[in-house]
């Protein structure tokens, strides 16, 4: 067994008894990924320079803080510090960042060590990893399958033993949709929990940063060092942020878990729908209560969310031109040339399609009936949730509708690909948190449970979501790779 095989937690007791040092744990996760990446081609760059310098320096002294000497990975879009960030894009092939993005502040101030930087799909625009321009992430559980997307190699990273966390971002279910089909824990915050000062931009007001774990408790740590109120980033909240896995008291006796009709009907394989209800039976084993309830407005989630994210991401990504930075091509004649062909070279099939659906909402004569209804059905999607909310704890479903796909199964028929992410979506679209755990196994491949929570009460979602794991062994469960 190795070392990264132990929880955050028992790794930082080794580390006080003085059994191991950080450098024993750099060089485990080195060692890891020279065995198995070749395979599972989650990482993009390897900083292992700098790890092992790090490591170093970090050898013999005593940290106060959990994630101390941990290893760890970082999906793409996360700006470091002279540290390759590329969103996976040819447009940021050789793009090396001069500040740090908020949430690596924060980590950097507990003394991770930071291992490298994680595929993804291309600006966080797919549900497989395979927009990446460089290439395709695979699942540890069969490499003939997708990870799952925009943080597949987040999650292929942790559930492949190559580091004990890594961080994601989740739009419209980025970090929950990999942590399901990889058999790993992901965690998508309150909007306005986790700062986005230095997360690269596709769609500001539903991205979220947040941890890939393996248990609940690792997940609890990594989040209370992540999240809280940055100068830098204006819609963070001045809210304080608890101790989550204190929080953690395997007490569930009393809770009300609302299980929304719409996340059990048509499109959940029969195995996604087992797992949730068996899930259900033993929360209720432990104390808690569950009964069916309604969000008809979700149905129009994927359609909202597509119209919603693309118009921003056609904004966002606009100042990627050729003139500031990133890729240019070479000799343009004019002006605008310049800006056609690096634009068009620049971007791969997915983010083209998204810009050009974005720009046509967003157009005049276009803005009302498309971009202004969508922002109207959006409002409706959170008053569902405010009004189930208002009567239960928790909301409780399948994180996606099967397990993982073959690789090339969807990924010419993006309008299969989106539908499919219609458990995960409606969250963002109202800014809610929400976790997913390991539920089971449908033919050796995970599922995923999702829970649901009130606006920044992740820690009722995590004292759930532990007690579920604790009840049973399925997050013990590992690939063989």
């Amino acid at each position: 067994m190795s070392i990264l095989d132990h929880s955050i937690k028992d790794i930082n007791e080794l580390l006080h008894k003085k059994e191991i040092s950080v450098s024993d744990l750099v060089d485990q996760s080195i060692k890891r990924i020279n065995e198995v990446d070749g395979k599972v081609q989650a990482f993009l760059t390897i900083d292992e320079e700098n790890a092992r310098n790090k490591a170093k320096e970090l050898d013999g002294k005593v940290g106060d803080n959990p994630l101390f000497g941990i290893p760890a990975g970082f999906k793409d879009n996360i700006i470091t510090k002279n540290l390759r960030t590329t969103c996976a894009s040819k447009m940021l092939e050789n793009f090396d960042p001069i500040y740090n993005a908020t949430v690596i502040e924060k980590l950097n101030e507990t003394n991770t060590v930071t291992i490298g930087k994680l595929n993804m799909d291309e600006f966080a625009m797919g549900s497989t990893t395979e927009t990446s321009a460089f290439k395709i992430t695979k699942n540890p559980w069969d490499l003939d399958r997708v990870p799952g997307g925009s943080s597949g190699g987040s999650a292929a990273a942790v559930a492949s033993g190559q580091v004990p966390f890594a961080l994601g971002t989740d739009t419209g279910g980025s970090i929950r949709q990999p942590a399901a089909f990889c058999g790993v824990v992901g965690m998508k915050p309150t909007y306005g929990r986790v700062s986005r000062y230095g997360l690269v931009a596709f769609a500001s007001s539903l991205d979220q940063a947040g941890p890939i774990t393996r248990t609940v408790e690792d997940n609890a740590i990594v989040l209370q060092a992540i999240a809280g109120l940055d100068p830098n980033d204006s819609t963070t909240v001045n809210k304080e942020v608890p101790n989550y896995a204190a929080g953690l008291t395997g007490d569930i006796k009393g809770l009300k878990i609302a299980v929304p009709k719409e996340y059990l009907g048509e499109g959940v394989s029969e195995a996604s729908r087992e797992s949730v209800l068996a899930a259900l039976k033993v929360l209720e084993g432990l104390g808690a209560t569950w009964e069916e309830v309604s969000l008809p407005h979700s149905q129009y989630g994927v359609a909202t969310y597509y119209l919603l994210a693309s118009s921003e991401a056609s904004a966002n990504l606009a100042r990627f031109d050729g003139v500031r930075y990133g890729y240019r091509t070479p000799n343009p004649k004019n002006l605008m040339e310049l800006y056609k062909k690096s634009r068009s070279e620049g971007f791969g099939d997915e983010v083209k399609r998204r810009i050009m659906l974005g720009t046509f909402a967003l157009s005049s004569g276009f803005y009302d009936a498309y971009y202004k209804k969508a922002q109207q059905v959006r409002t409706l999607i959170k008053q569902d949730f405010d009004d189930v909310f208002s009567k239960y704890d928790v909301i409780i479903g399948p994180t996606t509708p099967t397990p993982a796909y073959k690789i090339g199964e969807v990924i010419d028929d993006p309008v299969t690909m989106y539908v499919r992410d219609l458990l995960t979506i409606p969250v963002n679209l109202a800014g809610l948190p929400g976790i997913s755990v390991p539920c089971g196994f449908t033919e050796g491949l995970p599922l995923g449970l999702q829970i649901i929570g009130k606006h920044f009460d992740e820690q009722t979602i995590y004292r759930v979501a532990h007690v579920y794991e604790q009840a049973t062994n399925f997050h013990q469960q590992k690939p063989q790779l």
